[in-house]
């Protein structure tokens, strides 16, 4: 059986899937035909139902849970893990009103949690995740720019000259006092249930043998990873890759339910129908 599998080239994504599909794991006569593109990407993936195993932004998986079933494994999920808005100098926040705000995509959970803390803000700009912090270091002098930044732009920001202006993460923190859901493992309704539990099974696998290598970064994270210093690697894969990406538990299983509840609050649907059982 040959599936297709979508995922990001970020080290978090790379570290949980090198042994699935490099075969370093027995994938119990499941091939993987890869396609590795940004999570805004995957994000509309989903949307057309084209893969058929995906990684996806929560916020992306609330629009497709009725094709799409949650794997209990793989998850980017925790806390401290969140997105963070970031500016050329410190700005009050009531000038975010009248400002131009990057976003690393439409259905990202970034661009969520900045609605839920900002919800009147409407000067929106979509862009790949790559392109905001030059985005916002290009502003004139006289321009409010700010972005919303995720992945490995955590850890270089202040390299290149930004502030902090809030964390997101930390907003829905103090406001639900649960880990942040970032993004998931997917996988289409419609494959049998069999298969579903050995995917999962796997992936929870495919993590575990990952980890017993860890901090020793394998070809398959570097070659993805580009440009990005080894040290940046390992950061990316300490905050994004925990407890909660081998299984979700009850109390992650929860805080996803906690944000679905709070992004549609009138759900038509079984919260224990999510899961993978």
């Amino acid at each position: 059986m040959k599936l297709a599998l979508g995922f990001s080239p970020c080290p978090n994504d790379t570290f949980i899937f090198d042994a699935l599909v490099n075969k370093k794991i027995d994938t119990k006569g499941i091939n993987f035909d890869m396609h590795i593109e940004d999570v805004e990407t995957l994000n509309e993936y989903a949307l057309q139902s084209k893969l058929d195993i995906t990684k996806l932004s929560y916020a992306a998986y609330f629009e497709v849970y009725k094709n799409y079933i949650l794997c209990n494994s793989g998850s980017a999920l925790g806390k401290g893990v969140g997105p963070l808005l970031v500016a050329k100098h410190i700005l009050p926040l009531e000038a975010l009103d009248n400002a131009t705000i990057a976003i690393p995509g439409k259905y990202t959970t970034a661009h969520m949690l900045f609605s839920i803390a900002f919800p009147n803000v409407k000067n929106k700009l979509f862009l790949r995740y790559d392109e905001i912090e030059n985005f916002v270091l290009n502003a004139s002098i006289d321009e409010k720019r700010l972005g919303v930044i995720i992945h490995e732009n955590r850890f270089t920001y202040q390299q290149k000259g930004l502030v902090k202006i809030i964390d997101l993460g930390e907003y829905w923190e103090q406001k639900t006092q649960t880990p942040i859901p970032l993004g998931g493992i997917a996988v289409k309704r419609s494959i049998p249930l069999s298969i579903q539990q050995t995917i999962d099974a796997l992936l929870k696998e495919s993590i575990q043998y990952a980890f017993k290598a860890y901090p020793i970064l394998s070809p398959f994270i570097k070659q993805h990873a580009q440009t990005m210093e080894e040290k940046v690697m390992r950061q990316h894969i300490d905050l994004y890759v925990n407890s909660y990406s081998i299984d979700l538990g009850n109390e992650g299983k929860n805080a996803i339910v906690l944000m679905i509840r709070h992004v549609k609050q009138k759900h038509e649907f079984n919260i224990a129908d999510l899961f993978v059982r």
